[in-house]
């Protein structure tokens, strides 16, 4: 079936459709022996397809994108109070994707998309417990608020695992906080901050796994390399060998 050759190309994982449109238009992609140009069709299946005169990859099994989500996007593929969704910044890569976990409104930062339900449901299980890493700006900071962040809490009834949070700066009441934590439980860090008497200004999650943020620019996307997603899958693994072992000591 014959499809836009900018989603073709997106669907491989090399480029966004936006990219592949710029390819497009500055004559580097041709088929079946002649340059392409916007608007073109082409079917995927029986079409030669080129970029600067070298076949394009096979098509991806699974695809696998980091997002930095600003604020005022809602994680969800769509929302009935016609809020913007975060499924709209990632809509060019190619393929119908899905959020693994969430960032709610107000909060921004590293949020995985994929297209692999196996893939998602391993990072999102509980466990699996693989780390998030947060930068968290807070008001009414203490000390003690500090230490009783860092000591075991509930929530909802649950035993959470004890938080690794690390003071980077402070002012008066206001400080930064590093804080990590092993689930993702609904908005666990602004609740975690509010039950020890400190409000959440601003929440940037830069870490999941060993995966980290970086200079990824607000609201762009990126496709995951391999050695990244093999981490993430190693991660999991790891945490749980880890729970098996501390179960055996146990008996």
């Amino acid at each position: 079936m014959k499809e836009r050759l900018q989603k073709i190309i997106a669907a491989r994982g090399i480029a966004s459709r936006r990219k592949a449109e710029e390819w497009i238009a500055a004559g580097r992609v041709s088929c079946n022996g002649q340059v392409c140009r916007l608007g073109d069709l082409a079917d995927p299946d029986t079409d030669h397809i080129f970029l600067d005169g070298k076949p394009l990859p096979a098509p991806q099994g699974g695809l696998y994108i980091m997002l930095n989500k600003p604020r005022g996007y809602v994680t969800t593929l769509s929302d009935e109070k016609g809020r913007r969704t975060a499924a709209e910044l990632v809509a060019d890569c190619g393929a119908r994707v899905y959020p693994v976990g969430r960032l709610d409104l107000d909060s921004e930062g590293l949020l995985l998309f994929t297209n692999d339900g196996a893939f998602a449901h391993y990072l999102m299980h509980p466990s699996h417990t693989v780390k998030k890493i947060y930068r968290v700006w807070v008001r009414g900071y203490t000390p003690a608020a500090l230490r009783a962040l860092r000591a075991p809490m509930v929530l909802d009834g649950y035993r959470l695992h004890p938080a690794g949070v690390k003071l980077l700066s402070q002012e008066n009441d206001r400080a930064l906080l590093q804080v990590v934590i092993h689930e993702g439980r609904n908005r666990q860090v602004r609740r975690m901050c509010t039950a020890v008497g400190m409000e959440v200004t601003r929440l940037q999650r830069v870490g999941e796994g060993k995966l980290r943020l970086g200079t990824l620019e607000v609201g762009k996307w990126r496709h995951l390399t391999q050695k990244e997603i093999a981490a993430l899958r190693q991660e999991g693994e790891i945490s749980d060998c880890h729970k098996g072992a501390a179960a055996a000591r146990k008996k």
